[in-house]
């Protein structure tokens, strides 16, 4: 399993974009087999940070999700807006309540 945690900040200007950049990937994302990934996004306090947290089962479904074209121009669009350089983190996974791939 790949795990990556993606936390970026924008401008006060760009945050309801943002928000509808958001759900148009998402939505693409949601037609794709979701037994592959899993992909999720919140919001922070201050409603200008963004933290992405993505699960993939294996290489293949994280490049497909990354070359979605709705995901391509949310991170050139977003890319513009910045605040803060995002910041990834590849984590490891130890453990989770429930079994988020079937193996």
């Amino acid at each position: 399993m790949i795990t990556v945690k993606v936390t970026y900040k924008v401008n006060d200007a760009y945050v309801s974009i943002n928000l509808e950049r958001i759900q148009n990937f998402l939505a693409d994302f949601k037609r794709l087999d979701p037994a592959q990934f899993v992909y999720t996004v919140f919001q922070g306090t201050d409603s200008n940070t963004f933290i992405h947290i993505s699960q993939y089962k294996n290489k293949e479904i994280q490049e497909t999700l990354l070359n979605t074209p709705s995901f391509l121009y949310f991170q050139q669009q977003r890319d513009k807006n910045l605040v803060t350089e995002p910041v990834i983190e590849v984590l490891n996974h130890i453990g989770s309540s429930k079994d988020v791939f079937e193996t």
